[in-house]
């Protein structure tokens, strides 16, 4: 489970017009390692050459080729990896990404939109492109520490901007496309914004946000024709010239270098800071969550501006010198996205839930082409969904936990025996515990924390201006999630739910998560979600928010289909009483806000508010009915 979420369509759909379409490249095969990790480089030959490299580069490849070589050891990679020591100044553009690009003509980014286009850069070309932006950007007043809006999509510019930004020592903010201008103006503010780069289709927002801000645009063509349009600057500009490898920029790192916004479902958005080495050196384990390793072509469904897009469209897949394939398109298509994994020759595919259930409902007897690892994040995956993709694909579906403020930090591993329902363990070089949320102390059951006392690298500098949420979230020696899991006798863990979405109905602790797992299983339910619904015996009954699935009608039929689905497959305290059809609230990033379901049941119990829902007890013949 990840926070923010993916979501099945790319928010944005702008990518750079290709002109330099190549052939697919052969896709590489290696054996799995098993071997000692300094031997990886001789069975990857797709990994770049090390010959060339300072301290910092050779420590990081080091602690990734560990990783790589024991990708199906997961014992001993907790036991042998330690982060590594990048010294005093560290950038992961220059002393990372530049020491594996130049030179480099195997393709980084591929790009194909639903149309067939295809636009690819290799590592060579953008190491020379973010040179070149880098270049342009200092002309125009981006210096080391500055905040550089990013406001684009799944397009080109995206990569090369993160890059170049990066290389000049400043601080990127990603920003997804959706957002509107009121909430533009609360960023930029809140963001401390010097300078903004934006696709073409979003700069009629940047009118009515008045401000300094250098503005940078993918196609000054297609500005809006308002007398503010002329003070955008052309992004294409940048390439006029050649431009000489940019020097490094000095970084330490503990400077920062990522901003994000993390949609909260109670409160406003928390601005998370994170450092040079947090994200760019954290994200190991997310590749070896993921399995990557040089030479795979990774696919994941995600949209920018979020951090979930940076952790597997970004810095894993290039901490493992693999290609990040991305796939555009404006409604989704489950044949159509299966054909691209296949034709793609696609090695490791990473997607939410919701993807997955639209893919098993879809024909999957095309087979996986050269799928080799499955990967589910955004929020847990039921085990009907993992079942069917193994008994048709024979891929076991890997999920994975982490959030904004960290990287992955729990997950089912490659070659590791997977418990259905469970998230898998804590990955090489975190330390999670599971603390009894009243008590404090140690527990199997409770919330999901980052012991501190050996706080480690792939954690969040804090929330930006927010002391208050600092010293709630890191209180008594641990990083409090907020989640709520369950950990077994083999050290796997379960999500339960968030602190504040689990409740007691009839004395008996209910984890929403569990309820919703069952339901989504139902034909009829597109999405759920289950909050307590007042109640004069019990004190509150599970009910059942639910989005009807294409092709399902509201009707009171549909109503008893459902709870008797869940009745036969719930234990009676975790019983449905009540089902309402309605369309969920959602963050900008895709999060359902309970807090606001929970409100509308206090307001109907107050009788503010008419319900439109279905009781069990209208249901006579549902009475008898039991797991």
């Amino acid at each position: 489970m990840t926070r923010p979420p993916e979501t099945p369509n790319p928010a944005a759909q702008h990518p750079e017009t290709p002109n330099d379409a190549t052939p697919n490249p052969e896709t590489p095969n290696p054996e799995t390692p098993n071997s000692a990790a300094s031997s990886t480089a001789a069975q990857h030959p797709a990994a770049s050459s090390p010959t060339t490299q300072g301290p910092a580069t050779a420590n990081l490849r080091a602690a990734r080729d560990t990783l790589v070589a024991l990708r199906e050891s997961y014992d001993e990679a907790v036991a042998t990896f330690a982060w590594p020591d990048v010294g005093d100044t560290f950038n992961w553009g220059t002393d990372w990404f530049d020491a594996i690009a130049r030179g480099n003509p195997r393709e980084a980014l591929v790009i194909v939109e639903e149309d067939g286009r295809r636009t690819t850069r290799t590592f060579d070309e953008l190491a020379t492109r973010s040179d070149q932006l880098g270049t342009w950007l200092a002309g125009l007043g981006v210096q080391r520490g500055d905040v550089v809006m990013l406001m684009l999509g799944n397009q080109v510019e995206l990569w090369e901007s993160m890059l170049a930004v990066m290389k000049l020592g400043a601080v990127i903010l990603p920003t997804t496309v959706a957002v509107g201008s009121a909430e533009l103006a609360t960023r930029i503010a809140r963001g401390g914004v010097r300078h903004v780069i934006a696709d073409h289709a979003v700069l009629a927002k940047f009118d009515a946000v008045p401000g300094p801000y250098t503005r940078i645009a993918t196609a000054p063509d297609a500005a809006p024709s308002t007398p503010a349009a002329s003070t955008w600057q052309p992004y294409a500009a940048a390439f006029a010239a050649p431009a000489a490898p940019l020097p490094h920029p000095g970084t330490a790192p503990n400077d920062p270098l990522l901003l994000y916004f993390t949609s909260g479902t109670t409160s406003q958005p928390k601005l998370v800071e994170h450092t040079q080495v947090s994200y760019p050196v954290g994200h190991l384990t997310t590749m070896y969550w993921l399995g990557l390793r040089p030479g795979d072509i990774h696919l994941a469904i995600s949209s920018p501006g979020w951090a979930k897009h940076a952790w597997s469209c970004f810095f894993a897949p290039w901490i493992a010198e693999a290609t990040v394939f991305v796939y555009n398109y404006s409604r989704f298509d489950p044949q159509a996205l299966l054909g691209q994994i296949r034709a793609e020759k696609v090695t490791s595919f990473c997607a939410p839930p919701t993807v997955w259930r639209m893919l098993i409902r879809s024909d999957l007897s095309g087979g996986p082409g050269a799928l080799r690892e499955a990967i589910s994040a955004g929020e847990p995956l039921n085990p009907e969904v993992i079942s069917q993709v193994r008994q048709q694909w024979g891929l076991s579906i890997r999920d994975g936990y982490g959030q904004t403020e960290m990287t992955a930090v729990v997950a089912n591993t490659p070659g590791a025996t997977i418990t259905d329902g469970s998230m898998g363990r804590p990955l090489p070089g975190c330390p999670i515990v599971i603390v009894d949320v009243i008590t404090g102390a140690r527990a199997e059951e409770g919330e999901i924390c980052v012991d501190l006392s050996t706080r480690p690298l792939n954690l969040m500098t804090g929330y930006v201006g927010d002391a208050a949420r600092n010293e709630e979230a890191e209180s008594g020696g641990y990083y409090r999630t907020g989640d709520v899991a369950a950990r077994d006798v083999n050290g796997y863990i379960t999500y339960i739910g968030r602190t504040d979405d689990v409740f007691k109905a009839s004395d008996y602790k209910i984890s929403p998560f569990e309820l919703e797992s069952v339901l989504v299983e139902h034909p009829a339910v597109l999405e759920s979600a289950i909050v307590p619904a007042p109640d004069a015996l019990r004190l509150a009954v599970p009910k059942a928010y639910v989005t009807l699935a294409p092709g399902f009608s509201p009707s009171a039929d549909t109503a008893r289909d459902i709870l008797l689905y869940a009745r036969q497959r719930l234990a009676p305290f975790q019983r449905i009483r009540r089902v309402e059809f309605f369309d969920l609230p959602k963050t900008i990033s895709g999060k359902i806000r309970r807090v606001e379901l929970r409100e509308r049941e206090e307001q109907v119990a107050e009788g503010l508010v008419a319900p439109t829902e279905w009781r069990d007890d209208e249901f006579p013949e549902l009475k008898n009915v039991t797991q």
